[in-house]
C-alpha cells in the first residue's frame, strides 16, 4: 500500500493489507487444486488490489456519502478487489463453484454479466463475499472478486479508458465499435469454449 493509501486509510490500514493477502492466497490455492500445471492452469493471471484513495474519494463524491475511510468500509463492496483472468468461461464457473464452497468468507451477492451482459456490452462475473473485520466497530466488510476471460478484460481495460480518459474524439463511433466487438467476443469465447470441450473428450 502506498504512502498515501496508508494515510488515508489510517488504522484500518493494517487490516485492509491482511483481508488483501488473505483474499490472494486462498484464490491462488484454489486455483492450485486444480493444477499447478502452466500448461492447464485454469487462470491466466490475478490482481489483487485495495483501492486508492482518490478512487474511494471518487466514488463516494458520485454516489453523495462522505468521503472518507469509514464511509468506504461501510457503503463500498469493492474497496478489497480481486481479478482473476481465466482462458474459458467454463473456467469462470469452475473457479466460482470454489469461491462459493470456502469457508474463509461469505457469499452474498453474485452478479453474472456474462448470462446478462450490460447494454455496452461487459461482460464479467462479479462476486461479492463478506470477511471478517473486527476494527472500529465494524465487524464485517464487503469485498468483490472479478472473474473474466482474457477477451473480457480486454475489452473492459479499453472500456475503461473510454470512460475516464477526457478529450477522446469520436466518442459515439467508439461507443458503437466496443458494442460490435462484445457481441463477436462473445461469440467467440463460446466457440472456444466448445474446441477446448471437443479436445478434451478425444
Amino acid at each position: 500500500m502506498k504512502q498515501e493509501e496508508k494515510i488515508f486509510y489510517g488504522a484500518y490500514a493494517p487490516k485492509l493489507e491482511e483481508i488483501r493477502a488473505l483474499l490472494l492466497t486462498e484464490i491462488q490455492s484454489m486455483l492450485n487444486s486444480l493444477s499447478t500445471d502452466p500448461e492447464t492452469a485454469v487462470a491466466e493471471h490475478i490482481k489483487c488490489r485495495i483501492k486508492s484513495a482518490d478512487s474511494l474519494k471518487e466514488k463516494l463524491r458520485r454516489l453523495k456519502m462522505e468521503e472518507n475511510a469509514e464511509s468506504g468500509l461501510k457503503n463500498l463492496s469493492d474497496l478489497v478487489g480481486a481479478r482473476v483472468i481465466t482462458h474459458f468461461i467454463g473456467d469462470i464457473y469452475t473457479v466460482l463453484d470454489l469461491i462459493k464452497s470456502n469457508p474463509n468468507w461469505k457469499v452474498k451477492q453474485i452478479k453474472d454479466y456474462i448470462a446478462a451482459m450490460k447494454p455496452n456490452g461487459y461482460r464479467s462475473l462479479h462476486v461479492i463475499l463478506t470477511v471478517p473485520f473486527g476494527i472500529g466497530g465494524i465487524d464485517t466488510i464487503n469485498v468483490e472478486i472479478q472473474l473474466r476471460t482474457i477477451a473480457m478484460d480486454c475489452w473492459a481495460s479499453l472500456e475503461h479508458q473510454l470512460k475516464y480518459k477526457k478529450h477522446i474524439k469520436h466518442t459515439a463511433l467508439i461507443v458503437d465499435e466496443l458494442k460490435r466487438c462484445a457481441d463477436e467476443m462473445a461469440s467467440t469465447d463460446l466457440t472456444m469454449q466448445t474446441i477446448r470441450d471437443l479436445i478434451q473428450r478425444g
